[in-house]
């Protein structure tokens, strides 16, 4: 790893936020089934769109880059993001499919849709390891995202960036469509159901939007080096807008989750947020980017591990803690079981991650001998790249 000096805080401190709002969410929703966390738990679900932000722009600019230098390869690409998902994945996925006691007995879906990340294909909530249909989302768009960069990039001339423009604009366009169309199919009540979930909720083609405002900053990043110098002067600007805007997002969606609006122009307001978030993080002299949390770094580097483990391992302990008189309810058992998520994502990092993460730089180079700027590279690693 390099020295903690070269990272990038403000995005540490992004993933960071983000996994700890997952695990607050899947806290109260599986947990306890209390509103222990108050609106925290009931919003961390955005801690996801948050994670599909980061994403965006980390492998946004890996391909936007390489293509900058003529340096992509495709082939490298692929290899390298799947020694990145899949090593972690596995190890937790036989845990679910060989050890009685981490599945407890929960209805699975056919196994081979979880070995070709496409659970979330009419995924009904409750499903064992449902929280890996992120996963899946993420993987299916990064499937496709490389090869439609490379297609864009064939056109000659100023008509290539006004297409790959063009092309990030029809996404926007086409998820909200696509979600008002599902939604007056569904019509869920209140209070949601699981159709819902199925057709909108985890549906790839309904939640890319924070994707492609990473990718958005990443082509600005790549091919408007005078506007991106611009906007990185204005990093605390972006940060009170990006926090204003979130926050108006976080209120429609906890006063209605399951709206046609809210679920028509709420993601794509969230995914604004969040891209004017990563931007400030990215702008050296915001708070954001300076300021650097304790922690924030290390949790970042094994967001990935924590994000598979945490959700069934405090399931388990908690059933076992219960009986010894420690309630899950109050502050220690969320701190011993949030430690407790912290340790084995620390522990899957070490023995799983840090490994294939070594085979990966040693043998299947981003591209063509070029090498990343040191930070960005430790950005990448601490960002799911």
């Amino acid at each position: 790893m390099k020295p903690i000096s070269s990272r990038l805080y403000g995005l540490d401190t992004l993933r960071a936020l983000a996994i700890l709002l997952v695990f607050a969410n899947h806290y109260v929703n599986f947990v306890t089934r209390r509103p222990t966390l108050g609106f925290v738990g009931e919003i961390g679900w955005a801690g996801v769109d948050l994670f599909f932000a980061l994403s965006g722009y980390l492998i946004g600019n890996q391909i936007f880059a390489g293509m900058r230098r003529d340096a992509f390869s495709l082939p490298r690409f692929y290899a390298r993001r799947l020694l990145r998902t899949l090593p972690n994945y596995y190890v937790v996925l036989a845990l679910y499919a060989f050890w009685p006691v981490f599945s407890a007995g929960a209805h699975h879906a056919p196994w081979w849709q979880y070995l070709t990340f496409t659970l979330n294909f009419d995924l009904r909530p409750g499903t064992l390891f449902s929280h890996s249909w992120s996963l899946c989302v993420e993987e299916q768009f990064y499937m496709v995202l490389p090869a439609v960069a490379l297609l864009a990039g064939a056109v000659r001339g100023a008509w290539r960036l006004r297409l790959a423009w063009a092309l990030i604009a029809a996404g926007f366009v086409a998820g909200m469509l696509m979600r008002a169309h599902a939604w007056d199919d569904v019509r869920p009540p209140p209070g949601g159901n699981g159709t819902f979930y199925r057709e909108i909720y985890y549906a790839t083609l309904c939640r890319f939007d924070e994707l492609l405002a990473g990718v958005a900053l990443a082509l600005m990043k790549n091919c408007h080096a005078g506007l991106w110098t611009r906007l990185t002067a204005w990093g605390n600007t972006t940060l009170a807008l990006g926090v204003l805007l979130v926050g108006c997002a976080f209120r429609l969606f906890l006063a209605d989750h399951f709206g046609r609006s809210e679920t028509i122009f709420g993601y794509p307001l969230l995914a604004l947020g969040f891209g004017l978030l990563v931007l400030s993080a990215l702008s050296p002299g915001s708070l954001l980017h300076r300021v650097r949390v304790p922690g924030a770094a290390s949790i970042a580097v094994w967001s990935y591990a924590i994000y598979l483990i945490h959700k069934q391992l405090c399931i388990v302990l908690a059933r076992e803690l219960t009986p010894l008189g420690l309630d899950p309810n109050m502050p220690a058992g969320v701190a011993l079981l949030l430690a407790a998520s912290i340790l084995a994502g620390w522990v899957l990092y070490a023995l799983v991650e840090t490994p294939f993460m070594w085979l990966r730089e040693r043998y299947v180079p981003a591209d063509r001998g070029e090498k990343k700027p040191a930070a960005e590279a430790a950005g990448l690693r601490g960002a799911g790249s």
